[in-house]
């Protein structure tokens, strides 16, 4: 089964220099944490600021998606929060 992306919200993690975002495969709700080297690989133009983070993110929120979507699947759904790096991509 697909994960579905309904909610477009997304956090920037200062602390860990990440940005947050939620799948859902039914009514589980799951965490990704998309990591600054991943957004960097994808919009290798974005800045080193929350507002730089939130806008690759958004740039690239389907891909991004499409990441989450394998990463998930291949991880067996057994965890409820997921690491998106850079190798991902």
């Amino acid at each position: 089964m697909r994960l579905s992306f309904p909610n477009p919200s997304r956090s920037f993690d200062a602390a860990r220099s990440r940005v947050c975002f939620w799948g859902y495969d039914r009514t589980i709700e799951v965490s990704f944490f998309v990591e600054a080297g991943a957004l960097k690989r994808l919009c290798p133009e974005m800045s080193s600021a929350e507002t730089g983070f939130l806008k690759a993110f958004d740039a690239a929120r389907s891909r991004i998606q499409e990441v989450a979507d394998v990463v998930y699947v291949r991880g067996g759904k057994g965890s409820y929060a997921y690491v998106l790096a850079e190798d991902d991509f």
